[in-house]
This record gives structure tokens, C-alpha cells and sequence, in this order.
């Protein structure tokens, strides 16, 4: 066979998505028929989930319009890990609703970014599609790479091939020889910019580790466009996002209009440990009012600007984004100075607090709970939550019991209301966790049937009959 020439594309696909849906729409396992199940099907995203998870409770709606949506294309499933617990524990299942893909019987990828029916749609449609495509001309390659996602084109001479099966999503190329004349990694046409290039090429060794090195270290640029379906592939890093009024669809010069000017600045910047990122200000309007107490209407008109670190510390720029980029370098450099103050969502500090259960906000969790002289309980909780309602008498009723002893804080804390510190994770309401003097950065978080030391005696009175 003479060799021929063929470019090969993978292009990117979004992480596993998927949760709970309706009855008739998701697919129910149990230990009992688990593994059998998802053998039946190449594809299946499975939602490992608590009945009496907060957060589960708040998924289900989304994954079951995602499930009626995606009927015939893909499948959807979820665990109940309360009554299927032995299926939980084998593929290790700590936190809810945990999220797996499987393919071909066996686990494939977490999926670990949008719980949102758009996210989990986007997300197994692509999974269920191709993984790559042939392109066989210039045309065929202007269509691929003109997409809202970066694309990845191999350029491959091909040899003798053993009835030529690929499986592009793993590299794994049964031939008899393959040369690559490399990889060239094209950004979105709309985000193109005098500030980076278009398209970055690789010419290293090809296999699965060094190709992915290179995509996760170019896919997104200096600065991308950020959704709420692509925003979980940024987390885990330092990130300053610009939101404004942007839309690709109906104002692509207007909105790279402000991204050219953030460019401008984080070029300056981006060496520091820094990413930064563009995103529209109208999706992710909730997120902002919440977490950054920014309103709609603040900056007049220009970009908002704000900072979320990987330990989850939150700043805004108060100062107008101006179009010369002074501001914005201004902020930062303020920022890597350490002169920003941190912006902590917080309820007022209460002007008593002399009960017996403290109450705690964000700006006094440090100096009641972090305080290395005292062994302080702490309950993370929702005021619409029945558990915690239910669980108050006797929250009152051990705090009476230990009132004598000044070591001991009995304390709660609104979790809806108040920025929750790293280290304290809340998969439900109530959340208690113990805190010992001086093991302050060591939280003990309760589980039923877990005791240990000196908060035994604490969760058993709580829990006791």
C-alpha cells in the first residue's frame, strides 16, 4: 500500500457532566445489576448521589431535563449510595453527587464540570460523537477549526496498517508504522489577537502524556472565553476574570474590543502565576452578586473585574475599568503586593453574642472557630433546613451542658449566607465539624459512626436517642 496522507483532528472535549433525572428517564442501578448495566451500554454517565444531599437535591432537576433531552443519544443513570453502598465504596465514592463516565463496562473520566442541563447536554453529546474526524482537504480543515472550541490537527504520514483500527481517544494506533509530522493546536478564530499566536505547533514525541502536556498547557491561551460549561477546566488556578457585555454572536468586535485591552495588560502579568480570563457578565450575574457583592449596573457600563485564587480567596476591582489598562494594572499591582483586602461574603457581625451557641459569620470565623485556645464545635447550617431544626434542641441542650467549661465553644454558622473557609467542605445541611485547640488547620468533619477523643462525647449527646 503507498502511504497517503491524512490529518487527523481530536478535538477537545468538555469532562464527563451528569446527575440525577426523572424516573423515566434515568436509568436506576443497584449493586445488583451494576455491572451488567453498564456493559449494555458503550457509553453511560452515572450520578453517585446521597437522597439527603443539599447539593444532589439542587443537581436533580438539571440532570433530569439533561436526561429527557439527551433520550436516544445517551444514556444517564444514577446510585442511590445509601442503599447501594458497596457499589459506592468500589469506585470510591467520598463526596455528592460524584459524577463517572464508563465506557464499555469500565470507568472512563469524572466528570467535573457543569452540573448544569446545558453542560451535561454539551458534554455527552460529544462523548457519544466521533472523538476525531478525517479531514481531506483545506476546506475541510477551515470548517474544523472555525468552532467555538480549540481544535487539535495531526498531520500524519501513514504506513501498512493492521486492518487500520484506530482508537484516536486513547492514541492508540494499531499500525505497523505511523511518522508524524506534528501537532498544531488552533485557538477559536474569534479570539485571535496581536498579543499571542493562533496556532501553536508541537514537534516532540508523540504519545498520550507528552500530547496532553501540550493541550493543557496552550488550550486556553492568555486569556479565554469563559461559560459556565467550560469554567471547571480553569479551576485550581489564580484566575482575574473580565466581565462585560460580551457576545461573539451578535457583537464580536465589541467584544473583543475589552478583551484586547485586558490582553494588553495581562501580557505584563502572566509570568506571576496569574491566568485571566473574559466571560459574560448577564450568565454569570448571580455568581457576582453573591460571591463579589457586585450589582449589575456597577462599573458603568465597563468590565468588572475580579480575582478568585485556588484557596478560594476573593478580590474585585473597586476602581473603574478604564480603556488604557491604567486601572487594571493598578489593581494588580496592588494585588501581588498583598495591599488588596479580601472580599468576604458575611452577614453583620452581631452586636451581642452572649448565648450559649455562639453564632458565627464570615468575618468572625477566624477569631471564634481559628482561636488555638479553644476546642470549638461548629455547625454549618441552612435556615430552611429541616435536619438542622429538628437537630436544635439538643444543639442547645449540649451547649447548656458545657456552658461551665470556658476551653469549649459550641457555635453555628448560616452556610447560605457566609463564605465558607477552605478546609470545610459541605456536602449537606447540617455540616459539623470539631475544631481542636491548637490542631486548628486538622477540622474534624462528623460521620456517623466515627468518633473520635474528646468529640465523641459532644456527637453523642447529639445524636443520642
Amino acid at each position: 500500500m503507498v502511504p497517503s496522507c491524512a490529518l487527523l483532528l481530536l478535538r477537545l472535549c468538555a469532562l464527563p457532566s451528569a446527575l440525577a433525572a426523572a424516573a423515566s428517564d434515568v436509568l436506576v442501578l443497584r449493586d445488583s445489576d451494576f455491572d451488567n448495566s453498564v456493559e449494555d451500554h458503550e457509553t453511560i454517565l452515572v450520578d453517585f448521589f446521597l437522597p439527603r444531599c443539599a447539593h444532589c437535591q439542587k443537581f436533580a432537576p438539571e440532570y433530569e431535563r439533561a436526561a429527557t433531552r439527551l433520550k436516544g443519544t445517551a444514556i444517564l443513570a444514577k446510585v442511590d449510595c445509601s442503599t447501594s453502598s458497596k457499589t459506592c465504596k468500589r469506585f470510591g465514592i467520598k463526596r455528592y453527587p460524584t459524577l463517572k463516565v464508563f465506557r464499555n463496562g469500565k470507568e472512563f473520566a469524572i466528570y467535573d464540570r457543569s452540573h448544569s442541563e446545558e453542560g451535561i447536554v454539551h458534554y455527552m453529546q460529544k462523548q457519544t460523537g466521533p472523538s476525531s474526524v478525517v479531514l481531506h482537504s483545506k476546506e475541510d480543515l477551515d470548517a474544523f477549526i472555525n468552532h467555538s472550541d480549540a481544535s487539535v490537527v495531526g498531520e500524519y504520514v501513514v504506513g501498512i496498517c493492521k486492518g487500520c483500527g484506530f482508537d484516536y481517544a486513547t492514541f492508540d494506533f494499531e499500525l505497523i508504522w505511523v511518522s508524524c509530522r506534528g501537532v498544531l493546536l488552533f485557538r477559536p478564530p474569534r479570539l485571535s489577537s496581536i498579543f499571542e499566536e493562533s496556532v501553536k505547533k508541537y514537534t516532540g514525541p508523540i504519545n498520550t502524556s507528552t500530547l496532553r502536556r501540550f493541550i493543557k498547557h496552550n488550550i486556553f491561551g492568555i486569556c479565554p472565553h469563559v461559560t459556565k460549561e467550560n469554567r471547571e477546566k480553569l479551576k485550581g488556578r489564580d484566575l482575574l476574570t473580565a466581565y462585560y457585555d460580551l457576545d461573539y454572536v451578535r457583537d464580536p468586535k465589541g467584544s473583543n474590543y475589552w478583551r484586547n485591552r485586558v490582553l494588553k495588560v495581562a501580557v505584563q502579568f502572566q509570568s506571576r502565576g496569574l491566568s485571566f480570563a473574559v466571560a459574560n457578565r448577564r450568565e454569570f450575574e448571580r455568581e457576582l452578586e453573591e460571591d463579589f457583592g457586585l450589582d449589575q449596573l456597577d462599573g458603568g457600563g465597563f468590565p468588572l473585574v475580579t480575582i478568585r485564587t485556588r484557596e478560594g480567596h476573593k478580590y474585585s476591582m473597586r476602581e473603574e475599568f478604564t480603556p488604557d489598562g491604567k486601572a487594571l494594572t493598578r489593581f494588580l499591582e496592588d494585588y501581588f503586593a498583598g495591599r488588596l483586602k479580601r472580599y468576604l461574603k458575611s452577614q453583620p457581625v452581631p452586636e451581642y453574642n452572649k448565648s450559649l451557641v455562639q453564632t458565627v459569620v464570615a468575618e468572625t470565623f477566624e477569631e471564634i472557630v481559628s482561636d488555638p485556645e479553644k476546642d470549638v464545635l461548629i455547625q454549618l447550617y441552612a435556615p430552611w433546613c429541616g435536619h438542622c431544626k429538628n437537630l436544635e434542641p439538643k444543639y442547645n441542650e449540649l451547649a447548656e451542658q458545657l456552658s461551665g467549661d470556658p476551653s469549649i465553644v459550641i457555635a453555628r454558622m448560616d452556610a447560605t449566607a457566609n463564605d465558607i473557609p477552605s478546609g470545610y467542605d459541605v456536602d449537606g445541611f447540617p455540616t459539623i465539624y470539631f475544631v481542636p485547640a491548637r490542631k486548628k488547620h486538622k477540622p474534624v468533619k462528623y460521620e456517623v459512626g466515627i468518633y473520635l477523643t474528646q468529640q465523641s462525647y459532644f456527637f453523642g449527646i447529639l445524636y443520642m436517642p
